[in-house]
């Protein structure tokens, strides 16, 4: 039997399309990682088309390392040989090869996003941007954007015209171009954006890649922005021996998954995919392989209510399943015990694993009362997109240090470790080398080498030259053939005593610190005995293209929180969407867009990727009163759930009251629900308790989840107190008097 008699009829067609143009429309679980896979294998078992001649793109490592995987199990020898990588990983491997044509170094650092945000704040203080009228993560924000319209910092100074706003984002452009470059850093929207300035001025690198992929697979294709599209139009726009262009392109794609137009995806790629490639064959992949029929009918008439689609309405044999459920809650803290509660019954049952159940939110700042609710009843969980492991303090010093090493001229990394640990290298002499820098048109590390040299460094430049022979003596370490490039993690907390500052510690979170740079050696180890050509420079791109969905361990056992931005892509038997209110999800923003249809259907379409997310069984929920951003807040059920038709629904009433609900109504849900007066709650949230507290400045204090700390002030509020707390293990934390229930201890 062939592996191809596997697939449904349409799964078939995709696979065994030859030449030309292929856009499939891949609706949720309809297995198209395995039409991808299993074409990839047909190219090379039947066409005879070499493994190297074949690109496959996606947008995550995670889903990089599951086609990987399978690609190698269905070709066997050979299959390393096909390129299946991420976007930016494809380009790194691209820029590492031809970069120094456009005048940078092939040991070019990757900026993450911890490292743009430094380099914006040195920006603004030497071009005097006022950063509270500018924020750097605002500025940084308007670049991105740029880039990924393919607009360089020249054109866009000469679109900015006379308004004040855009010529500070042009000075601050122009700057931070002028200093990544000078560092010889590309930041993450660089990568895409160099490589397209390097295909447009090397001939000879295009036509390399060009011929080298006759074969290009993207997955996801809803989601690329301007500058991926640009990409794949370039690498797919080769002529074969004929003279013919062929555009041996497939993406796969579902526009009714099309939710990232806040990082730039531009839907209009797939929907207008035919037009910008003549005689292109579609597939439409409809039959559902993940969920009941309930949950996936939820999901088609959910999103039927969007205009700008491409028609499909997904099916499945699978079986019919429960209702969908839906409840009202009083607030969110009902609403959270009751979705913990409902987890540990299923678990303590046995009629699940914690692994099994996936907690989804419109925004981060609701998962603070779930977690609450899962602490105390002791259920293990982790939120996804939270502090990644490389966002972490002593990581981020470690690699600074092995960024020094492997590039002198990254600027960020050097200043970072300059007085870490602490060497007597104050602020003041490191500004005095940056200015010297900066008027000698040299590096920051170059700077340093001359400290003798910069003015007012007369006394403390002997300071600095340890520093400097530290990290020459690991340059020449990793120089020599018998060094192990493991080794250079140990030689550098060695060198600096950087461990041994944080075992005189002692501490929880020293410890917790050490356990962290033992893992980072565990991973250096890893990658250098699996690389095939390891390389400190190797080792740093890895680590920065590493993003906070691959942490996602399958192993694991225990329950997920995480957006439902975050959520796409994954699966799980049961699902909680909560939150289901209107200025929630949908969110109230968009009143105030420039296109409130367009971003309302970008909600739309969020709402049917956290549906079609669940397998067996899906729960959503609501509250009456909740608190978001200081305020409570009163909003009615989203009108997503309106749009779920009632037959598919069973709904309940918790604490039986149902006086508070329109009978009338086929939700049982009280449309004509209005939001009360902020005062007529305002005893519940402070106002006649701000004398209440039973504790003050000074006294020590417990929490149910940060346990004791001290408290170490309290300021008065207009509706309640704020506590800053410094808790053993925690560190220093503010909390609101009325939510943190914090009990003196005597």
């Amino acid at each position: 039997m062939s592996i191809y008699d596997s697939l449904n009829p349409q799964q078939k067609e995709a696979v065994l399309h030859d030449k030309g143009p292929l856009l499939i429309l891949a609706g949720a679980g309809s297995g198209k990682t395995r039409v991808l896979t299993h074409r990839i294998a047909y190219l090379i078992e039947e066409r005879n088309v070499n493994p190297w001649n074949i690109l496959a793109i996606t947008f995550t490592n995670k889903a990089a390392k599951e086609m990987r995987e399978r690609v190698d199990s269905l070709i066997g020898y050979g299959a390393e040989d096909v390129w299946v990588s991420t976007f930016h990983s494809t380009c790194v491997r691209i820029l590492r090869r031809y970069i120094e044509s456009i005048g940078y170094s092939k040991n070019f650092t990757i900026y993450d996003a911890d490292d743009q945000k430094t380099l914006m704040r040195d920006v603004c203080k030497y071009l005097n941007i006022d950063t509270k009228a500018y924020k750097e993560k605002s500025i940084l924000s308007v670049i991105s954007n740029a880039k990924n319209e393919l607009i360089n910092s020249v054109e866009f100074a000469k679109d900015s015209g006379n308004d004040y706003s855009a010529k500070i984002y042009s000075k601050a452009y122009t700057e931070y171009q002028k200093r990544l470059k000078s560092n010889n850093a590309l930041d993450f929207d660089d990568l895409i954006f160099k490589t397209i300035d390097l295909f447009k001025t090397n001939d000879e690198a295009l036509a390399y890649f060009q011929n080298r992929f006759k074969y290009i697979m993207v997955d996801e294709y809803q989601d690329t922005n301007t500058a991926q599209f640009q990409l794949i139009y370039l690498l797919s726009s080769g002529i074969n021996r004929d003279g013919v262009k062929e555009n041996n392109l497939s993406v796969v794609g579902d526009d009714d998954q099309s939710i990232y137009k806040f990082r730039g995806a531009n839907i209009h790629n797939i929907l207008n995919f035919e037009k910008a490639y003549r005689n292109t064959k579609v597939i439409k992949l409809e039959q559902n392989y993940r969920s009941t029929k309930n949950i996936l009918n939820a999901a088609n008439e959910v999103i039927l209510n969007n205009t700008t689609r491409k028609v499909k309405s997904l099916w499945t044999d699978n079986d019919e399943g429960e209702p969908l459920n839906f409840t009202v809650y009083s607030n969110d803290l009902e609403e959270a015990e009751s979705i913990a509660d409902s987890i540990q019954t299923s678990y303590q049952k046995g009629d699940a694993k914690l692994s099994d159940f996936a907690i989804l939110y419109r925004t981060n700042a609701q998962s603070r009362v779930i977690e609450d609710r899962l602490v105390r009843k002791n259920i293990p969980y982790k939120i996804i997109g939270g502090v990644n492991f490389y966002a972490r303090k002593e990581i981020k010093d470690i690699i600074a240090y092995l960024k020094t090493i492997d590039n002198g001229l990254d600027d960020i990394a050097v200043k970072r470790i300059l007085n870490v640990p602490r060497r007597g290298i104050g602020l003041t002499t490191s500004e005095r080398v940056e200015t010297y820098s900066i008027n000698n048109e040299i590096s920051f590390y170059e700077a340093l080498k001359n400290a003798e040299y910069v003015p007012g460094l007369e006394r403390t430049s002997s300071r600095i030259v340890p520093f400097i022979s530290l990290i020459e003596g690991l340059k020449n370490n990793l120089q020599s053939e018998s060094f192990s490039l493991s080794d250079i993690i140990d030689d550098i907390l060695d060198g600096t005593g950087y461990l041994k500052e944080l075992e005189t510690e002692g501490s929880d979170e020293a410890l917790e610190r050490i356990n962290n740079i033992n893992e980072l050696i565990n991973t250096m180890t890893y990658y250098e005995q699996n690389a095939e050509q390891p390389t400190l420079s190797g080792f740093l791109e890895e680590v920065a293209l590493i993003s906070a969905i691959d942490n996602l361990d399958d192993t694991a056992d225990y329950v997920v929180l995480m957006t439902l931005h975050s959520s796409k892509g994954l699966e799980f038997p049961h699902v909680y969407l909560c939150g289901m209110e209107e200025g929630i999800f949908p969110s109230y923003m968009i009143k105030n867009a420039d296109n409130p249809k367009e971003e309302l259907e970008e909600e739309r379409r969020l709402c049917y990727v956290g549906i079609t997310r669940a397998k067996t069984t899906l729960s959503l929920s609501a509250a009456r009163q909740r608190m978001l951003r200081g305020e409570m807040q009163y909003n009615k059920p989203s009108r997503f759930v309106y749009e779920i038709p009632r037959h598919l629904l069973k709904s309940e009433l918790p604490n039986n009251k149902v006086e508070s609900f329109n009978k009338k109504n086929s939700f049982g849900i009280n449309t004509s629900f209005t939001a009360k007066p902020f005062s007529t709650l305002s005893k519940n949230i402070g106002g006649n308790n701000l004398l209440a507290l039973d504790y003050e400045t000074g006294d020590t204090v417990k929490h149910i989840k940060f346990g004791e700390g001290l408290v170490i002030d309290i300021t008065k509020g207009g509706k309640d107190y704020e506590i800053t707390v410094e808790f053993k293990k925690f560190g220093v934390k503010k909390l609101i008097s009325s939510f943190a229930k914090l009990k003196k201890i005597e």
